[in-house]
């Protein structure tokens, strides 16, 4: 990778970036070391990167854009972020448009947190047969919350939170992460054409195992508000609960999810966790988007549950 990279996003995108020798590149002024890629999608790639002014290590963000469309996408993404300066949001340290011969990617410089995502916990816990203990379920649903409730303060909504969408920190506080599906928390429906519209976002941009049951099949005249959120919470709590997400097989079988999340949520059957979490997952996961609760009622709810006394920190199935 060599040669300067012209800036082209105007104001907003910043200083130009340059690479100026393989192996490492420059944003803002500031230089940074390629290390290795740490994961790939569809569309974008992660680099792990070390800052050689600070020492610190980030994950750099590439996201390809082929045409206009991209790049609005990518900068919906950036924008999303500027938005927020919370404890369980990723924060954005730089950003850039750089043009790539005839294409452009929008760069984006996180955060490298090394304890990776909730996920990659849960699947940890359950190769061992251990479950998570409620306290801790607790303690990380809150931070998570927290977050939520931020970003629908702001009027948005985040349409795509599951396990992998969520980082922990070395103190085991959630951030949210992956901002590029977040719109407007309330979409007014008025129209089957708008219903389409709504339902083909939907199908590409919210994850389908833990997307509302609203935005499966839109109504032609409906309001689909922030509590589609509320839904993949409940999906994120479920998970933390049983070691996978409430429709993650069904997905994998090759079954319906739209058909399996019309239906009223079962859960294993265990005297693990307490009525009262087992309660807030209920109530999260209620398939009538208007008798969802709103995410002021979610936090009331975990800090209403006393948190089982400390010190065994797990539990074997």
């Amino acid at each position: 990778m060599h040669g300067c990279l012209k800036d082209v996003g105007g104001t907003i995108m910043g200083h130009a970036l340059c690479i100026c020798s393989k192996g490492t590149i420059t944003i803002n002024n500031k230089r940074y070391l390629l290390i290795h890629r740490l994961g790939e999608g569809g569309f974008s790639y992660v680099d792990l990167v070390e800052g050689l002014h600070d020492g610190r290590f980030y994950a750099l963000k590439r996201i390809m854009c082929h045409d206009k469309d991209d790049r609005q996408e990518a900068m919906h993404e950036i924008e999303m972020h500027q938005l927020f300066e919370h404890p369980n949001i990723l924060p954005l340290c730089a950003h850039a448009m750089v043009e790539k011969g005839s294409k452009h990617e929008a760069w984006l410089l996180l955060p490298f947190l090394k304890r990776g995502t909730l996920w990659q916990e849960v699947e940890a816990l359950r190769d061992k047969s251990i479950f998570m203990p409620e306290e801790r379920i607790l303690a990380i649903l809150h931070g998570i919350c927290r977050g939520l409730q931020t970003i629908h303060k702001k009027g948005y909504a985040h349409r795509d939170l599951k396990p992998t969408n969520v980082l922990l920190d070395d103190d085991d506080q959630p951030l949210l992460m992956d901002l590029g599906s977040m719109n407007q928390a309330r979409i007014v429906v008025q129209s089957s054409r708008e219903a389409l519209r709504v339902q083909d976002w939907a199908a590409q941009r919210c994850t389908i195992s833990y997307r509302a049951p609203e935005l499966f099949t839109v109504e032609r005249e409906c309001v689909i508000d922030e509590r589609t959120d509320i839904w993949s919470l409940g999906c994120v709590l479920y998970c933390m609960m049983f070691g996978e997400g409430p429709y993650d097989m069904i997905f994998q079988k090759g079954d319906s999810v739209a058909l399996a999340v019309q239906n009223d949520l079962t859960m294993p059957e265990n005297t693990r966790y307490s009525p009262a979490l087992k309660r807030l997952l209920s109530s999260a996961m209620v398939v009538n988007p208007q008798e969802r609760p709103y995410i002021t009622d979610i936090i009331c709810q975990v800090e209403d549950i006393q948190p089982p006394p400390s010190g065994q920190d797990t539990t074997r199935i």
